[in-house]
């Protein structure tokens, strides 16, 4: 592979390329965020709420589920009423979401505003790469999807930092209420500044939703998506199998609906698009090592070594600072060894995980373990993400983003699931769940950097 351009000409005029790329990046950390950050505030929401186990699973869940059907609708929303327009309508509904999940009363308010609230995220998060795709070129293209996969790291692990703080300072005596209100002040001051930083656009002329796509899709990704959510929980049930099965299915009758389709949400012609098929795999597999690497590790810190829930998140900074250096500097490699740099990051990120099975009771070695896992993801990410949109027409690039961000929420949704239950099922006094887990994870990274080998091989000319 030689070094990696990014050369598709800009769509609009020239903008304030620092304000916009801040106020989308607060954007998008505001969406991550708030997958991760009512995790420690579980225990006092059901207390507070009288919460069933079900109903906390949905308050957790809901929103996740929510973020994950819609994210290629948005995209394509995003396309027909212009990419500013869909980013702050996107950006009014979670703000207002979580407004009315800060107040709500009930469990039952509380999960359907969680919906509302992941729905304005599936809205407002496929702007983000939409509109890198078509504001920044080149060098400065590939910079900001720099920042956006730090801002990915940096959220999920700052979800758990923040939800630690805020509920352990007890504000006023509101409990956990503060995990969802802070999201407020935020996303009002975005609301004032967004028109004045998001460049105009109208839409394309001539896009169109497609409905039966949409309803296919949102089908077959919530037969998906909920069994593995809540299978854990539930016990495996039968419904959670079938809705499995059935997902199966209804992927298939979307595969048929897509091509028969006159504006189909995932054109053909993406699809063909070369890097992006081989590239989102790869991006499948190390995001879904990441969401199972959080998951697990989270449990262990807290049920296997007794950590507090804010002390377990500032655990996880190594691991995000890593990932953040990485994917901010992979540039700085010499273009020469670029064909390499993925494989030898899911390498990185294998030996990390390894290193946590080593060194799970904790101390240095643990942390070391932690850096070079987010060390070696940061590494793979970035410049994968990079390479997948390389060659993505701007016409595309709403596709191109609904896809890639959807595949990226699914992956992690499947790591929690897959690397959540190896590491659930064995018992806790056997002391191997994390060493097993992260076996699991090394060996998923290695077949990672295989995979990233097809996306990375040169091409013959012509």
């Amino acid at each position: 592979m030689a070094q990696i351009t990014l050369d598709a000409p800009a769509a609009h005029a020239p903008v304030r390329r620092g304000g916009l790329l801040t106020l989308i990046m607060l954007g998008q950390f505001m969406a991550v965020l708030d997958v991760t950050v009512v995790n420690v505030a579980a225990p006092t929401i059901r207390t507070d709420l009288r919460a069933s186990g079900a109903g906390l699973q949905l308050v957790i869940a809901g929103y996740t589920i929510a973020y994950a059907v819609l994210l290629i609708t948005g995209a394509r929303l995003g396309d027909i009423l212009g990419h500013r327009r869909a980013f702050l309508g996107g950006l009014a509904v979670f703000t207002a979401a979580s407004l009315a999940c800060g107040l709500a009363g009930s469990t039952g308010l509380l999960i359907g505003f969680r919906l509302v609230q992941g729905a304005g995220a599936a809205l407002m998060v496929p702007q983000v790469m939409s509109l890198i795709q078509r504001n920044f070129t080149g060098a400065a293209r590939a910079r900001a999807l720099s920042v956006y996969s730090a801002v990915l790291s940096g959220g999920a692990v700052a979800g758990q930092v923040i939800g630690g703080a805020l509920v352990s300072a007890d504000l006023f005596g509101t409990g956990w209420r503060p995990v969802f209100l802070v999201n407020v002040p935020i996303g009002v001051a975005l609301l004032v500044l967004g028109p004045r930083l998001l460049p105009g656009d109208r839409g394309e002329r001539g896009r169109r939703l497609d409905v039966p796509g949409v309803l296919g899709l949102s089908a077959a990704v919530v037969c998906f998506v909920v069994p593995l959510v809540l299978g854990h929980e539930e016990g495996w049930p039968g419904w959670g199998w079938a809705m499995l099965a059935g997902s199966v299915v209804l992927f298939a009758i979307f595969v048929v609906l897509q091509r028969r389709a006159a504006a189909p949400l995932i054109p053909g012609r993406l699809l063909r698009t070369p890097g992006v098929v081989v590239g989102g795999a790869t991006i499948f597999l190390a995001m879904g090592t990441f969401g199972g690497f959080l998951f697990s590790l989270a449990l262990h810190l807290q049920g296997g070594l007794g950590d507090s829930p804010l002390r377990a998140g500032l655990s996880f900074i190594p691991g995000a600072g890593g990932f953040a250096l990485a994917s901010l500097n992979w540039r700085r490699v010499p273009a020469r060894w670029h064909r390499l740099l993925v494989p030898g990051a899911f390498l990185v990120a294998g030996l990390g995980y390894l290193g946590l099975a080593v060194f799970q009771h904790g101390g240095a070695g643990l942390e070391v373990a932690m850096a070079l896992t987010g060390l070696g993801l940061g590494g793979a990410f970035s410049p994968m993400l990079a390479l997948a949109l390389a060659q993505v027409p701007v016409a595309d690039a709403a596709d191109a983003s609904g896809l890639l961000v959807t595949m990226n929420q699914l992956s992690q949704v499947v790591g929690v699931a897959t690397f959540g239950t190896v590491f659930l099922s064995i018992a806790p006094p056997t002391g191997h769940a994390l060493a097993v887990t992260s076996v699991a994870l090394a060996a998923t990274a290695v077949l990672g950097g295989c995979c990233s080998l097809l996306a990375v091989r040169p091409r013959r000319a012509g």
